[in-house]
C-alpha cells in the first residue's frame, strides 16, 4: 500500500466531512475536483480502483452527439458540442480534433445528401468550432481510404469530433489527482455499507477491502456518483428517486492497427447502428454494440465478437478476414441511461446519454444519473451549485479546477527537456517524442521526471518492453498514483493492457521489476494475482 493511500484512507475516520462523495467515475471524479478546488472539505471514494468500471469502457471519444439530431434532440447536442469544443480548448494536448470519414451504403433509411446536409448542420449547432464537413464521391473515398470496401456505397461525408489521446481512465485521474492536490481525501477500494441520517451528518460505514478494516465516515453531505450502481447504492441508504438507470451493453475489440490514417472511419452496421474504426495508438479500436441488459455486470460474448467482426470484415477490404485470432484486448461495459418509468420496446435506440441529477433536500444527499465523458465539465460546476444550495460553504473563489498548465508552463517543459536532450532519448519504436508524451500524461508533475532523467539516464528507459512507459513514470504511479494491483497501472493509469496482449505483458523481463517499483515486498504477490487472474 502506498504512504499516500495510507495517509488518505486514516484521514476518512478523522473529523466530518462537507462532502462524501461514493463512486470515482468520470461524474464523481469531476464532482469531487470541483469542490475541493473551491474549499470543501471533500471525500471521494470507490469500492474498485478510480474509473474502474463503465468509465474505463468508453470509446475514448468526447463527442458532440451527432446522433442524437436523428431524434432531433438538438438543445442536447447543442450543449454536448459546447462541452466538447470547451474540452479541445482545456486540454489541447489530451482532447484533440479527430475526422470522422463516414460511408453511405446504397439502400440505407437515410438518403446521403440528408446525412450530408446533416454533419452541416452539427458544424453549425457546434459554432463552427472543428473543419468543415464535406461530401465525398466513391471515386474519393477508394482515393483517400483505400482500406474501405466502397463497392457498396454511392458516397460519403466527413465531419470532426474529439477524441482522447491516452485512454479514458487516465484522463479520469487526472480529475482524482486534481482533487488530491486541492484536499479530498480520495481513496480506491474503500467500499461504503450502507448509510444513515443521524442529525445533520450522514454516517457511513466503509471498508478498506485492501485490508479488510472497518470504520465510519462522516459527512454533512452525501453525493451518489456510483454509476450503474447508483439505484442499488440509494436502496441501501433508503432513499427513493423519480429517475432510475436502464442500462445499454457496448463492446470495443483492440486489433493491430487496419489504417495508417488518424481518423475514424464510420459506418452503419447491418442492424443500423453507427460502427467505427477507432485509432489508438498501434491499434484500432473496434465497435460498438447498443444491447439492453439488466445487470451493470457484463462480458463480451461470441455473439459480440462475431457481430463486430463480420461488420469490419463487411466494410473494409482486408488482405486478411478478421478473426478471433487478431483480437488483442477487449472492453465491455454498461452504459447507464438515466430513464423515468420502464423505457418501451421501441424506443430503447432513441434513449440518449443526458445525466439527471437529483437532490433530497431534506437528507442533504445528491444522486447522479447518466451522463457523458463529454459532458463532464458541467456535471461538475452543476454539483457545485446543488451542493452549495444544501448548505455547503466554499471559501475559495471560483477558480478554475480543470484543464491543463498554462501555456508559459508548458514552454518552460519544452525549454528544460531541449536542454537535457529528452526527446534523442525517445525510443525508435515511439510514436511522438518523449517531452510531448510526457507533458500530456502528467502535467507539472513532468517536470519532477525531467529531474529525475538529468540526474540519471537511466530513468528514461522503457521498462516494459513494447510499453511506451519509463522507469521513472512507473516510480510516479508508485509513489502518487495509489496502484493497488497490476491491473490498476496497466489498464486504468496506463493503456498498456488495452495495446499490448496479455501475454507480451507477462513474458516482458522488465515487469517483475516494474512490479517490485509499484509494490515493493509484496511485488511478487501482486503479479502473481495478476497472473492467475481471468484475462479480460
Amino acid at each position: 500500500m502506498s504512504t499516500l493511500r495510507n495517509s488518505l484512507l486514516a484521514s476518512l475516520s478523522r473529523e466530518p466531512f462537507d462532502v462524501l462523495v461514493i463512486g470515482a467515475g468520470i461524474n464523481g471524479a469531476v464532482t469531487a475536483a470541483c469542490l475541493a478546488a473551491r474549499g470543501a472539505k471533500v471525500a471521494l471514494i470507490d469500492r474498485g480502483d478510480f474509473a474502474g468500471f463503465t468509465s474505463q469502457q468508453s470509446s475514448n471519444l468526447a463527442w458532440g452527439g451527432i446522433k442524437y439530431m436523428e431524434s432531433f434532440e438538438f438543445g442536447l447536442v447543442r450543449k454536448l458540442c459546447k462541452s466538447r469544443n470547451h474540452l479541445i480548448e482545456s486540454y489541447p494536448s489530451t482532447v484533440r480534433e479527430i475526422r470522422f470519414l463516414a460511408t453511405h451504403e446504397r439502400g440505407f433509411r437515410h438518403g446521403l445528401w440528408k446525412l450530408v446536409i446533416g454533419t452541416w448542420l452539427y458544424w453549425f449547432i457546434g459554432s463552427f468550432f472543428t473543419k468543415r464537413p464535406r461530401r465525398l464521391s466513391v471515386s474519393q473515398l477508394r482515393s483517400e481510404e483505400p482500406l474501405l470496401n466502397a463497392d457498396i456505397c454511392d458516397g460519403g461525408f466527413e465531419y470532426s469530433d474529439a477524441f482522447l489521446h491516452d485512454n479514458d481512465a487516465r484522463f479520469v485521474w487526472g480529475f482524482v489527482n486534481r482533487a488530491i492536490e486541492s484536499g479530498c481525501a480520495a481513496v480506491n477500494y474503500v467500499e461504503a455499507e450502507g448509510g444513515t441520517r443521524e442529525g445533520d451528518l450522514w454516517v457511513v460505514p466503509a471498508r478498506d477491502k485492501s485490508s479488510g478494516a472497518s470504520f465510519t465516515i462522516r459527512a454533512r453531505v452525501m453525493v451518489n456518483a456510483a454509476g450503474p450502481f447508483v439505484d442499488k447504492n440509494n436502496e441501501q441508504t433508503g432513499l427513493t428517486t423519480k429517475t432510475r438507470h436502464a442500462f445499454s451493453k457496448g463492446i470495443h475489440l483492440l486489433v493491430d492497427r487496419l489504417t495508417p490514417h488518424d481518423r475514424v472511419l464510420a459506418f452503419f452496421a447491418d442492424d443500423g447502428r453507427p460502427f467505427f474504426v477507432i485509432p489508438m495508438g498501434p491499434r484500432s479500436c473496434l465497435g460498438t454494440t447498443d444491447t439492453p441488459v439488466t445487470d451493470p455486470v457484463t462480458e463480451v460474448t461470441e455473439e459480440d465478437r462475431r457481430f463486430v467482426l463480420e461488420n469490419v470484415n463487411k466494410r473494409l477490404k482486408l488482405k486478411k478476414p478478421l478473426s478471433e485470432q487478431d483480437i488483442i484486448a477487449e472492453r465491455c461495459g454498461v452504459r447507464p441511461l438515466a430513464v423515468s418509468g420502464a423505457p418501451g420496446k421501441g424506443d430503447w435506440m432513441s434513449l440518449s446519454r443526458k445525466h439527471v441529477i437529483e437532490v433530497d433536500t431534506e437528507r442533504s444527499h445528491v444522486s447522479i444519473f447518466g451522463g457523458k465523458l463529454t459532458d463532464c465539465i458541467n456535471v461538475g460546476e452543476e454539483m457545485f451549485h446543488e451542493v452549495a444550495q444544501l448548505g455547503v460553504s466554499f471559501p475559495r473563489p471560483k477558480e478554475r479546477w480543470y484543464g491543463e498548465p498554462s501555456t508559459d508552463a508548458r514552454a518552460e517543459f519544452m525549454l528544460k527537456a531541449a536542454q537535457i536532450r529528452l526527446d534523442e532519448m525517445t525510443s525508435p519504436q515511439s510514436s511522438e517524442p518523449l517531452s510531448t508524451r510526457l507533458w500530456r500524461r502528467y502535467g507539472k508533475d513532468a517536470f519532477t521526471l525531467l529531474d529525475r532523467i538529468a540526474a540519471d539516464k537511466t530513468a528514461a528507459e522503457v521498462l516494459i518492453e513494447r510499453a511506451e512507459y519509463l522507469r521513472c513514470e512507473i516510480e510516479l504511479a508508485a509513489e502518487k498514483e495509489m496502484v493497488e494491483q497490476l491491473e490498476d497501472f496497466l489498464r486504468r493509469r496506463s493503456k498498456i493492457a488495452l495495446v499490448v496482449r496479455r501475454e507480451d505483458i507477462a513474458r516482458a523481463p522488465g515487469l517483475r521489476e516494474a512490479c517490485s517499483i509499484l509494490f515493493a515486498e509484496r511485488a511478487e504477490e501482486k503479479l502473481s494475482e495478476w497472473l492467475s487472474s481471468p484475462a479480460h
